[in-house]
């Protein structure tokens, strides 16, 4: 929940680093929430709504730290548009997620934090 609620806090923060760690969290909370969301739906037999408007909630948070995890790996954010070219790009984009941070400082952040 700590990790969630610091990617919420750097609501559109596009610069600098998200470790891995940060990043996974996120996602992980992320589908908890669509889960706790859907079933609650599906239990009182209620349109998407809810799903829908966290969806457009954690829109731009997701973005940002999606462009803050590729910035850790020493990615240019654009890297995120792989994603488009079906079944490759995706898989490529989950490898660049798993991979460790950059010890160095890179051209996006000084950080040297790695996990």
């Amino acid at each position: 929940m700590k990790w969630y609620l610091h990617v919420l806090k750097n609501y559109a923060t596009f610069q600098g680093r998200a470790t891995r760690k940060e990043y996974w969290m996120f996602v992980l909370f992320n589908f908890i929430m669509w889960c706790v969301l859907s079933a609650i739906e599906l239990i009182t037999d209620m349109p998407p709504f809810l799903r829908i408007v966290y969806l457009v909630a954690v829109f731009i948070p997701s973005l940002a730290v999606t462009a803050r995890r590729l910035h850790d790996i020493g990615r240019s954010s654009w890297w995120y548009l792989i994603n488009f070219v079906p079944v490759i790009g995706g898989i490529w984009l989950l490898i660049l997620f798993c991979q460790r941070s950059e010890v160095t400082a890179n051209i996006y952040d000084t950080d040297t934090q790695a996990s």
